[in-house]
């Protein structure tokens, strides 16, 4: 696939900032290091946003949403239905995201990139690439312009973030059959593994488990030795909602936005984008470890350690939302507690 925008280089991460915030932790009233991760979250986030005391208070969520052809193939517990019927709880409030992200004060955009039945909602960005992807069971899910025009709808995200001085920037996803697609393009992205990376997803039980099993690798047979190069394996394999994801992700990168990446659908799409362009990872934080079972062996090869661990399997960005508190009171320690000079406290010798 022709280079385009995508391969441009991802911005560097302020040394100056990282050096100074960690001076200033090893000050704060407290041994070095008692605050275990919170102290390098806000090293990090210094190094990101470029100042000594960074800031989460700025956040832009952005889910993106889209059908799946091979829902066909009975791999989801739930009817296709539900992925617009989720867009219109999502912008009416009443979906777990809206509530997480109503408590937080962020700024959360719905787009639409192809449910099999159009709509048309307030509220909702309508993009309509297609009616959701084709059945990868038996050709590409998506075209080449298809992926280009997904790709792009998560740079636009990522620029109107940049334009709204976002501090942290949040994807979700909406699409019945999603863990399904996911799952499949992890097989092909993670190193080789004694299993597939394959869950229940929205609830399947064993035999639909093992079905889905099956569907994934029909789709590995037909489509895996084209599966070479990140972004031909997404084409092939991924839908809109994890391209947008990945178009999101490299976009943040190259505009300077700290990423807060939610569970397994997301993770994939991260481990998509590092592919594509390595650079992204340094702009890369991780929410939690979910309970679909693929998700730990994508975090191991991202070399991610997650903030959380409360067996979430819900998506939308939800996990994701959950830990912005956390960057939160990190951030408020990092700049609100006194140094050891302010309290007139003795430090430790040198």
């Amino acid at each position: 696939m022709m280079s385009d925008w995508w391969n441009a280089p991802c911005r560097p991460l302020d040394e100056t900032a990282r050096a100074r915030a960690r001076a200033r932790q090893d000050q704060l009233t407290k041994p070095r290091g008692a605050l275990g991760r919170l102290e390098s979250l806000a090293v990090e986030l210094a190094a990101m946003q470029g100042s000594e005391r960074p800031r989460v208070e700025c956040v832009h969520i952005a889910v993106f949403a889209g059908d799946h052809g091979v829902v066909e193939e009975g791999v989801s517990a739930y009817p296709q239905a539900v992925t617009g019927q989720m867009l219109r709880n999502f912008v009416r409030g009443g979906a777990a995201l809206s509530v997480l992200a109503r408590r937080l004060g962020a700024l959360l955009e719905v787009i639409d990139l192809g449910t099999v039945e159009p709509l048309q909602l307030d509220g909702v960005t309508h993009l309509r690439l297609g009616p959701g992807t084709a059945n990868f069971t038996r050709t590409a899910a998506m075209s080449e312009e298809q992926l280009r025009q997904a790709l792009a709808a998560g740079r636009d995200s990522a620029q109107r973030a940049a334009a709204g001085a976002a501090q942290l920037f949040i994807g979700g996803e909406m699409g019945i059959g999603n863990t399904t697609s996911a799952s499949a393009l992890a097989a092909v992205l993670l190193p080789r593994s004694p299993s597939l990376p394959v869950g229940p997803g929205t609830g399947l039980d064993a035999d639909g488990l093992q079905h889905k099993l099956r569907v994934i690798q029909a789709a590995l047979a037909l489509h895996g030795s084209h599966c070479r190069e990140p972004l031909e394996a997404l084409r092939r394999l991924g839908g809109f909602e994890v391209a947008a994801l990945v178009g999101a992700y490299l976009g943040c990168a190259q505009a300077g936005i700290p990423v807060l990446v939610d569970g397994f659908i997301c993770s994939v799409a991260a481990l998509c984008a590092t592919r594509v362009n390595p650079g992204c990872r340094q702009w890369l934080v991780f929410a939690h470890r979910s309970a679909e079972p693929g998700h730990l062996a994508v975090l191991d090869a991202l070399g991610a350690e997650p903030l959380l661990d409360l067996g979430l399997r819900l998506g939308e960005g939800s996990g994701a939302a959950l830990a912005v508190p956390l960057l939160q009171q990190a951030c408020a320690l990092h700049d609100e507690m006194a140094t050891f000079a302010e309290a007139a406290v003795s430090d430790r010798p040198a």
